[in-house]
């Protein structure tokens, strides 16, 4: 069964950024894309880069070793060398601003 974690605040994170969190023992990537914030594993499937390191450009983050690119909205791989999705995790925020993840 899913479990709701709060893993930062939106003030935490400003626009166009990427932090890591942890929640349930998982290292993820929480991303703002102009506002809307997005969880995924932070960890490329082509060569488990740490993503959080990565350019988060516009709904992609790139890997900063190789330059494989993911779709923070949905998970999946967008430019080579990656080929295999990452997962993605619900993200909500509530009314006081806290940010939760349901991993």
């Amino acid at each position: 069964m899913p479990e709701l974690v709060a893993v930062a605040h939106v003030e935490d994170l400003p626009e166009g950024k990427v932090k890591v969190v942890e929640a349930c023992g998982k290292r993820l990537a929480l991303c703002n894309d102009a506002g809307t914030f997005y969880a995924i594993d932070d960890e490329c499937t082509h060569d488990r880069g740490p993503l959080d390191q990565g350019e988060l450009v516009g709904h992609e983050i790139e890997c900063p070793r190789h330059g494989g690119r993911f779709d923070v909205r949905t998970g999946e791989a967008t430019r080579l060398p990656a080929i295999r999705p990452v997962h993605n995790y619900k993200v909500i925020v509530l009314d006081d601003g806290s940010i939760i993840v349901e991993v």
